[in-house]
């Protein structure tokens, strides 16, 4: 699989613009593209998704691990003839305190795949050349193959670029002009999602494929990408990793109360899980719908914004993560959906919400009335709580059996209080000690994001639960 990483000295360098613009490019030249994004961010590959049609996928090797940066990323590159794989903040920062884990370089590494570095050059010149060899030097095992140089201001300024990376040996594979046209809007999470601008997301990913077909050469970032040698692995399947965990955990956890043990419906249907979507609830891992499909469910998605009801049969709701701050009124107008989440989560229906789930089941958001599931309130905040945490399971619950560990990540600019139910459903063990999130009946509901590839019983647990309740 030919396939290059986009990395970066440090954050704003250009990753994004350069990544998503030559996913774009390559698939205006009729080559299928995988496209891939090193950490947790959710928002970077919905632009990815529009630039080469299929979903853009994580690879974070904190919250999978190592061992599985592989094996999903050759699941997601199936069949593509490119892969191209966005770095995370600068090419050495990982997750903090940890090394190299969960680091652009890491993720290179494990990939056998060349990195093309975008540099900021709007401040520099002949600097760029010890900046890049530092690059280059830091680790012999990271193969820094080229530049693309960003926010150039001129011809001149080209030159002055070109010539002292000539002298350091590194090739130029890009050369990108100062173009505010086609920056994408950001406030305080990030980009704006795909989902609230799609008509404007359009527009920037085209502008994008054009800057970077004009100033990068593509003919050379292919023949780099091809350079790429055998991944010897093989592709993650959720069918095969959901029949591990099973025979993993057959001796160890309960099945959910009347519901088969092996994962499948009890009657042969699918039971009906429904997941949120629609602008307020962006944020999901493409694996998580397939586990859930290979444990035996069938995945309906549904829009809280505009759906009055839940869809027919619901078994099971996932609630992900998104932007429920930026349509409180919307959300809390939407009174008889609101009251059908209330009622579901009553009679005791498994419910699994993550932070912007959280905030959509409290009582209240900015004031304006949620669905009253749990007795708590949210709020903005002018802090940012951002980072990996490692967890385990508090409490039993549709998700998951007390004691089961997973590791996460927070990203939220918003306080809920109280901050943990009578039965919580996380308890962190690292970077601090502390219990978090809500399980009462059938609802595990919590601040923290995690990644259901690197523990497939929960999506199993889920499912069962689901199909327990026809």
């Amino acid at each position: 699989m030919p396939r290059l990483v986009i990395a970066a000295p440090s954050s704003g360098s250009g990753k994004t613009t350069v990544a998503t613009g030559l996913m774009a490019a390559f698939a205006e030249r009729g080559l299928a593209v995988s496209p891939h994004k090193a950490g947790p961010d959710y928002i970077d590959p919905g632009y990815h998704a529009l630039a080469t049609g299929r979903p853009g996928r994580n690879l974070d090797a904190f919250m999978c691990g190592p061992d599985l940066v592989a094996p999903l990323f050759a699941h997601g590159a199936a069949g593509c003839d490119l892969a191209v794989v966005e770095g995370v903040m600068g090419l050495y920062d990982g997750a903090a305190g940890r090394g190299e884990l969960a680091s652009t370089a890491q993720v290179a590494k494990l990939l056998r795949a060349p990195v093309v570095l975008v540099v900021d050059a709007s401040s520099q010149s002949r600097s760029v050349a010890a900046l890049v060899h530092g690059f280059a030097s830091f680790d012999p095992q990271v193969r820094l193959g080229g530049v693309i140089l960003n926010k150039v201001g001129s011809d001149r300024h080209e030159v002055m670029l070109r010539e002292a990376l000539e002298e350091a040996g590194m090739p130029v594979l890009g050369v990108l002009r100062r173009a505010p046209q086609v920056a994408t809007p950001s406030r305080h999470l990030g980009l704006v999602p795909v989902a609230e601008r799609h008509t404007d997301a359009l527009a920037s990913v085209s502008a994008l494929a054009a800057q970077v077909r004009a100033g990068c050469d593509l003919d050379a970032l292919l023949a780099l990408a091809r350079t790429a040698p055998p991944l010897d692995c093989e592709a993650w399947s959720p069918e095969r990793s959901l029949a591990a965990a099973g025979a993993r955990d057959s001796a160890e956890l309960e099945p959910v109360a009347g519901a088969p043990g092996d994962g499948a419906p009890g009657d042969g249907a699918a039971p009906v899980i429904a997941v949120a979507g629609g602008a307020a609830f962006t944020f999901s891992y493409a694996e998580h719908t397939e586990l859930l499909t290979a444990a035996g469910a069938e995945v309906v998605t549904f829009d809280p914004l505009r759906d009055e009801a839940l869809p027919p049969g619901t078994g099971g709701l996932v609630i992900g993560g998104g932007f429920p701050e930026m349509y409180a009124p919307e959300l809390s107008a939407n009174e008889p959906l609101r009251a059908a989440v209330a009622a579901f989560a009553a009679a005791g229906g498994p419910v699994a919400a993550e932070c912007a789930g959280l905030l959509y089941l409290g009582r209240s958001l900015d004031g304006k009335p949620m669905c009253g599931v749990l007795d708590a309130d949210a709020r903005m905040s002018e802090r940012l709580t951002l980072g990996y945490r490692e967890a385990v399971a508090v409490s039993d619950s549709a998700l998951a059996r007390a004691g089961t560990r997973l590791r996460g990540h927070e990203f939220h600019r918003t306080v809920i209080e109280p901050g943990a139910g009578a039965a919580p459903a996380w308890g962190f063990t690292h970077p601090e000690r502390r219990v978090e999130g809500f399980v009462q009946q059938g609802v595990h509901a919590s601040y923290l994001h995690t990644h259901w590839a690197a523990e497939p019983s929960v999506a199993r647990r889920f499912t069962e639960a689901a199909a327990a309740r026809r």
